[in-house]
């Protein structure tokens, strides 16, 4: 079969574990895996240009019964002529004539139209679900601890804070059961009116701020959905938490907890090195 024109339908963040799909198109890679391609999935992928979530662990289950591993899922592109695999796409989503397409590789080639079954691997989507909703909980913690530091007006979160955590952050990683962020304090973000001044001195007390914030939060057991615009790749998906200070909806690609119930405890922890003269801010959250 030819690539496909529209972009793969994706059902994981509606929290779905399996589907039945067909292969639309398969590919050898370079280094010798098989790109497969199917017209809808449940199973998560990454996105280079942003991996904070890694990709879920995933099988397709054949019609004759063959299971075949997925070594990975990756977002990837293709204008019709060519496929292009994660960070080799050339463009943007939303460019004319491109589909965005969830490539499942794997070891084992599966013919075009085949049907499979998709089959992810349950506990392992629920501890990346925890450390994503985790993740984006402490930020706002975060913020709020930070709002003081603040002389200037800047771009607010959901909850009305100075949004600390789209101001400077660097690199989110989300792992099982929690996350780690890390957030560069530039000049860049001096200028906007963030003061570092004695912040060294004041983490034990930011760190306290944080984690009484996230025990009031978790406490409510507030429920969590996944929004989105629409089933395709690209469509957008947003986060939403029922905090009892307002519903908070933050763009978001990955997977999450239904509640904060589901999170346990929360706790946080902060590190500031300096980075070649930069000085950098490390939060790691841990759910349990």
């Amino acid at each position: 079969m030819t690539l496909p024109t529209t972009d793969t339908i994706v059902s994981y963040s509606d929290g779905d574990l399996s589907n039945t799909a067909t292969v639309l198109h398969s590919e050898q890679t370079s280094d010798g895996r098989w790109a497969i391609i199917l017209d809808e999935t449940s199973c998560h992928p990454v996105d280079i240009g942003w991996p904070d979530q890694a990709a879920d662990r995933a099988a397709l289950r054949r019609a004759n019964g063959d299971v075949v591993e997925v070594s990975d899922a990756i977002v990837s592109a293709t204008d019709g002529s060519a496929l292009f695999i994660g960070s080799d796409i050339p463009q943007r989503p939303g460019t004319d004539g491109w589909a965005y397409v969830v490539v499942h590789l794997t070891d084992t080639a599966i013919p075009d139209g085949e049907s499979v079954t998709v089959e992810v691997d349950g506990e392992h989507r629920r501890a990346l679900s925890t450390g994503h909703t985790a993740c984006h909980l402490a930020s706002l913690a975060l913020n709020r601890a930070m709002a003081d530091r603040w002389s200037k007006e800047v771009r607010e979160d959901g909850l009305g804070q100075p949004d600390f955590d789209a101001a400077a952050i660097e690199r989110s990683t989300i792992r099982e059961d929690g996350s780690t962020d890390v957030f560069r304090l530039n000049k860049s973000l001096r200028r906007k009116g963030f003061s570092t001044d004695g912040l060294a001195e004041d983490l034990p007390a930011i760190v306290d701020a944080i984690d009484a914030t996230l025990a009031g939060w978790l406490a409510t057991a507030a429920p969590v959905h996944v929004d989105r615009d629409g089933p395709g790749l690209t469509d957008r998906r947003y986060w939403v938490c029922e905090l009892p200070e307002a519903s908070v909806r933050i763009a978001c690609g990955g997977t999450h907890v239904t509640s904060l119930a589901d999170l346990g405890t929360l706790s946080v922890s902060l590190d500031l090195t300096d980075d070649a003269g930069t000085p950098t801010l490390t939060m790691t959250t841990d759910a349990r």
